[in-house]
């Protein structure tokens, strides 16, 4: 029920070492003041895909707990909200605007993860960007 595109971004988010989760929770902190918690809002998807997104990175990161947790107490929830705001927003880029995708994706592409593009943006033309 998760997009390829989807599925991807959150496998590689959920690879990260402890200190960038932190970090990527951090951010989306930080970003909430700033239009965060109304593109979270936007971002929103049906229960069900809410459940498989959930339920993916709950067992990615609770192979991981004791890993997590000794790296900061609480990483393990703050990794997996973080995570899921960022893994809704890309299952739902098509209903948020660019800066508001930017804004959750951020966190995690500002580590290295690659994320689907918005699909406003268009994309290169015979190899030549637009």
């Amino acid at each position: 029920m998760l997009d390829p595109g989807t599925e991807r971004f959150v496998d590689a988010a959920l690879a990260l070492p402890p200190a960038a989760l932190a970090a990527a929770f951090d951010r989306m902190v930080e970003d909430r003041s700033q239009g965060g918690r109304e593109a979270s809002r936007a971002a929103r998807p049906s229960a069900a895909q809410d459940s498989v997104l959930t339920h993916r990175v709950r067992g990615g990161l609770l192979a991981r707990a004791d890993e997590l947790d000794g790296h900061l107490t609480g990483l393990l929830s703050d990794a997996k909200s973080a995570i899921c705001v960022a893994g809704r927003a890309v299952l739902k880029r098509g209903r948020l605007t660019p800066e508001q995708y930017a804004l959750l994706v951020t966190p995690f592409t500002a580590l290295g993860v690659p994320a689907p593009p918005h699909p406003t943006v268009d994309p290169p033309r015979d190899g030549v960007p637009a």
